[in-house]
């Protein structure tokens, strides 16, 4: 065969085409010789055809025929060719690829070769696109370069460990010991991908995070010596020395001191340093400045600190770059509501930054603007609010003008019931307690102190006040209707209630809408529901798991009818829940999630409580919400499989987990698996968390748990309902994962469990 055209030769040719077509039919030419080529096994030229395959991936083609002679390049001994397999290893292939399995073998023994640039390339790929199960079997050869004395290696073998410690977590310790005299390298390329690891492993673990604070001393003088320093032509940028690993010991001052008084103590005066002494002039200098307010304002700081890296903030609104004054507006806006008194005192800058042509930095400015109205100033912000109100865009007008409306409300209308914003999550409860049990108020019969006298038509004022109120949500409002509407029950003036609810039949709130429409429903047609449905909320059951059965109890008194029923928990996680459950198995098997149905209830007095409007079929219909106060149905499993043994999944360090199964009526392809938690230690298991992992043929479903306290000595246990769907009757394999907090250290274990019994499936 004709040598095929040079990688140049190519890109000149693509580069004449004139149309998208012409450049498609070249491609596609190209691609027939390539195949031509890799099917005559041709070692020769074999370099340069991947070499062109991926430039014609990086212009939008598929090269995925490609992957198998990336790794025949890796296993040649030519360094030439190596590198071209590496790189077409990086961009061809990623974890969803069964062809990266096959790489583990050549990348090890590379990662042991007597050359370092070898070695180089093995620890960019590794790093680049290793899975979890290649870091896993690669991690000791990694450890064993972090620890070498050559510079070239230390620095790529830092960043690989990153990728590891991503993909693995649990290696993190193995990283540990090579860590000691990473801060003590003289080259600065190491320094920086050692910040960078240290970073990694702090962000990751609080254990990590407690231990390396050790070094913030270390990192201190490391900083100290770079501001400090004489001109380095090697690291000096813009006359700034390294400000790249400047930037990346702040971040991790940043986390190390954050919430630790005696580490922001050990950086302030470093913190100050820097802030005073880098050179603004220079693009490189803000960054660095940006980075210490940063810090600045995470850590536990002093108080004339965290006024300097505002007085920072405040510099860069003087700053013609664009991209600096966003930065410095959306900095200021975070730290307002901590530091109000220091961000006040640029407020003519930040007022004029909304005469800005940019639109973003307008909008920031605005919202900076509103954020620091108060009773002092509100008379000079809303002049210039309403000048930028009258000048401004049409997209701005409508978020100004509510917010110069609420600043009117909240500084001026002193006078006004409601002239400070509620606790709306308070107000929601107070509402729904009115409603619930507004005739006790109003009775007014308390055994403990003297009761407020109050009236019905005093609970209604508030209640209507609430609808009215400019500041109530609408989800506050739909509360507050609601109340009124049960109080119709509980208390005489029915009729002043019948005109509150028809007035918000025709609310442009479309919840409140609906509400009172429904409501009003209720008054005409189906009024001899009305009592029955709106009736109190009966006392809810609470289920003992300390016995071998579970037994509900209501007020504390055991309900002895109940004793051989076995109450499942009744609140399913969502879908997305479900999914991010940890993936124990490899690859995606990350399974979908049983959808639980909700079962028909009987016939009743209110069997037909829905049906206010018409022709609404009750038949899997859940009733809403507002209607039925969160009452919710339960699902049913039954068939409890009766001679099928319970197993110990898991038995170790006094944790004991044990299976119970059932099955579920309505498919024998569901099996319903219970599992029950105790601790035989003396202290208690706290933040319980079990999770489970099966492969893609089952479907996993995890309803909520009793708990996330495991009593000690056996005095109460966990339980959990487990629902796997298995079609294909075959043997259930899954893995665990445990996690919980004994004696105030944090404890995670995996286990798997093979053993189940098959006769749950039959």
């Amino acid at each position: 065969m004709p040598a095929p055209i040079r990688l140049r030769e190519l890109i000149r040719t693509i580069r004449t085409a004139r149309t998208q077509a012409e450049e498609r039919e070249m491609i596609q030419k190209e691609c027939a010789a390539i195949r031509s080529s890799f099917r005559e096994e041709d070692n020769t030229y074999r370099c340069r055809n991947v070499a062109k395959l991926l430039y014609m991936h990086m212009l939008g083609y598929p090269a995925h025929f490609g992957q198998l002679e990336c790794l025949k390049l890796i296993a040649s001994q030519k360094f030439t060719d190596k590198r071209i397999g590496y790189l077409g290893a990086m961009l061809l292939l990623d974890e969803r690829q069964d062809v990266h399995l096959l790489m583990t073998n050549c990348i090890k023994n590379d990662l042991n070769h007597s050359t370092q640039y070898v070695q180089g390339l093995s620890l960019c790929t590794l790093g680049c696109m290793g899975s979890s199960e290649m870091c896993r079997d690669l991690a000791g050869e990694v450890e064993k370069l972090l620890k070498t004395s050559n510079s070239y290696l230390r620095k790529k073998a830092a960043l690989c460990a990153v990728h590891v410690i991503r993909k693995v977590p649990e290696l993190m310790e193995m990283f540990l010991p090579a860590t000691k005299n990473l801060l003590s390298e003289k080259n600065h390329g190491v320094l920086h991908t050692s910040v960078v690891l240290l970073t990694e492993m702090c962000e990751r673990s609080p254990d990590m995070l407690s231990h390396f604070r050790k070094l913030v001393p270390q990192l201190v003088r490391i900083l100290k010596n770079l501001i400090m320093s004489g001109y380095s032509p090697e690291h000096d940028v813009s006359g700034i020395s390294d400000p790249f690993l400047q930037v990346r010991i702040l971040r991790l001052l940043r986390i190390l001191g954050k919430g630790d008084d005696d580490s922001s103590e050990a950086m302030n005066d470093i913190l100050a340093q820097v802030a005073t002494n880098t050179e603004t002039s220079k693009n490189v200098g803000n960054a660095i400045l940006y980075e210490t307010v940063l810090t600045i304002m995470d850590i536990k700081s002093e108080s004339g600190l965290r006024v300097l890296a505002i007085n920072i903030l405040g510099r860069f609104l003087l700053n013609n770059d664009k991209n600096i004054r966003y930065v410095a507006l959306t900095s200021l806006l975070k730290t307002v509501q901590t530091d109000h008194n220091a961000v006040q005192r640029h407020r003519s800058t930040i007022v004029d930054c909304l005469k800005d042509l940019d639109v973003s930095i307008k909008r920031r400015a605005m919202e900076l603007s509103f954020a620091l109205v108060n009773g002092n100033n509100i008379r000079g912000m809303m002049k210039e609010l309403l000048y930028f109100l009258d000048s401004c865009d049409p997209d701005f007008k409508a978020d100004c003008a509510s917010g110069i409306f609420l600043a009117a409300e909240n500084h001026v209308a002193q006078n006004s019931p409601f002239e400070t914003k509620q606790s709306q999550p308070l107000v929601q409860v107070a509402s729904w307690c009115i409603g619930e049990y507004g005739d006790l108020l109003v009775s007014g019969q308390c055994e403990e102190e003297e009761p407020i006298q109050v009236s019905e038509d005093e609970v209604l004022d508030v209640l209507e006040g609430l609808l009215v109120s400019n500041l109530s949500t609408p989800v506050t409002r739909a509360y507050s209707l609601t109340a009124i509407m049960k109080l119709s029950t509980r208390f005489s003036s029915v009729n002043r209630i019948k005109k509150v609810v028809s007035i918000y039949g025709s609310s442009i709130d479309v919840e409140l809408q609906q509400r009172a429409v429904e409501y009003n429903a209720l008054f005409k047609k189906y009024d001899h529901m009305r009592p029955a449905l709106l009736e109190r909320m009966p006392i809810m059951e609470k289920t003992a798991t300390n016995g071998p059965t579970d037994i509900a109890q209501t007020n504390g008194e055991t309900d002895s009818t109940i004793l051989d029923t076995k109450h499942l928990p009744s609140i399913t996680h969502p879908a997305s829940q479900a999914n991010d459950l940890l993936d124990l198995l490899g690859g995606n098997d990350v399974v979908p999630v049983i959808q639980t149905t909700v079962p028909t209830k009987p016939a009743s007095a209110g069997g037909e409580l829905l049906d206010l409007l018409g022709d609404l079929s009750l038949t899997g219909q859940p009733a809403p919400p507002f209607l039925l106060d969160g009452l919710s149905s339960q699902p049913i499993f039954n068939d409890i499989a009766a001679g099928i043994p319970p197993m110990t999944a898991y038995n170790k360090n006094g944790l004991k987990i044990e299976f119970t199964f059932e099955r579920s009526n309505p498919s024998p392809n569901i099996a319903v698996i219970t599992i029950h938690a105790t601790n035989s230690t003396e202290a208690d298991m706290t933040e319980f968390v079990f999770q489970a992992a099966v492969p893609k043929t089952f479907q996993l479903q995890l309803l909520s748990p009793s708990s996330n306290v495991v009593p000690a000595l056996n005095q109460g246990s966990v339980t959990q309902v487990i629902r796997v769907l298995n079609p294909q009757k075959q043997q259930l394999r899954m893995r665990i994962k445990l996690t919980y907090t004994h004696k105030g250290s944090p404890v995670q274990d995996l286990a798997e469990v093979n053993n189940f019994p098959p006769q749950s499936w039959q």
